[in-house]
């Protein structure tokens, strides 16, 4: 059976993705039909169903989701090898993807990119900005920028930026409830949360010396945007746990203030992290050598 397996794999993996026979036809710039009929002879030659259907998106069979696995990594050998004999290793070019977090991303690494485009020409840049856990293999990222802990300690890392948090308030709202002494007294307070992943929600870990302290707080407001909590802080409503990469500004201009500082909180450090090849792309090479160079 005379089959160019290589397409078949990446139209695959881009419907796997997107989830959509509609947005796969939009993307590939083919009619949904064709989409349809391109999956059936898939299914049809393996023999197997790979998706199940509905009205408005699809799902994975479990054949479908060993079935992406593996193209996913196929294909990423086959970008190893033609990588590693090519000359694009020594000339950054080709198609970069990078994932990172929306209000970070926005702010401070599409400006990056910005920069990063003007000096390599021949590399196409995308940006996704994203808040859930990714797969860099299954969603065909090169690399993620991300703070705190790595999501899976088989990938490649670099470590960007040291980044402490705080606890922290505004005057305003220190005055009129006044400043806790200690963890158990946040009880009594009204605590800002910030919603992220899939970190246990509303629990608070403080550590001093080796005493820790796992604190279970409530408030009235909460989000999974880190802007939107900030701002919240700075109108007063409650105590907020933040980074220093944030925090520093207002805590200079006195808008903020750290409550606690005798106490310590898990880091939140800044990592670019990527899969781990022996042979990486020079494009991939040349942006976290950039980003370190620019956090240094």
């Amino acid at each position: 059976m005379n089959i160019d397996i290589a397409p078949e794999l990446t139209f695959f993996v881009l419907l796997a993705k997107l989830g959509s026979l509609s947005a796969t036809a939009r993307e590939l710039g083919i009619t949904p039909p064709a989409v349809t009929k391109r999956l059936m002879l898939m299914e049809q030659r393996l023999g197997v169903r790979l998706v199940n259907r509905t009205t408005r998106r699809l799902s994975l069979t479990s054949e479908g989701e060993s079935y992406l696995a593996q193209a996913s990594q196929i294909l990423a050998g086959i970008r190893d090898m033609e990588e590693s004999v090519s000359s694009s290793r020594a000339t950054p070019k080709g198609l970069l993807r990078v994932n990172a977090t929306p209000g970070f991303g926005r702010t401070h690494i599409a400006p990056l990119i910005s920069r990063f485009a003007h000096l390599y020409a021949e590399v196409e840049v995308q940006l996704q900005l994203t808040d859930r856990p990714i797969s860099l293999v299954e969603e065909a990222y090169d690399l993620a920028i991300r703070f705190g802990e790595l999501p899976d300690s088989r990938l490649g890392a670099r470590k960007l930026m040291a980044n402490r948090r705080f606890l922290c308030a505004s005057p305003a709202y220190l005055k009129q409830a006044g400043y806790p002494q200690t963890p158990a007294e946040l009880h009594h307070h009204r605590c800002i949360l910030h919603r992220q992943n899939d970190d246990v929600y509303g629990t608070w870990r403080l550590e001093k010396g080796r005493q820790v302290e796992l604190v279970k707080v409530r408030g009235a407001v909460s989000s999974n945007d880190g802007d939107v909590v900030l701002n919240w802080a700075l109108d007063g409503h409650g105590i907020l746990v933040r980074s220093e990469w944030d925090l520093n500004k207002y805590l200079e201009s006195g808008r903020l203030q750290i409550v606690l500082p005798a106490y310590t909180l898990p880091a939140a450090d800044l990592y670019v992290y990527y899969l781990s090849r022996r042979q990486q792309p020079a494009r991939v090479r040349a942006f976290i050598d950039f980003l370190a160079e620019e956090f240094k």
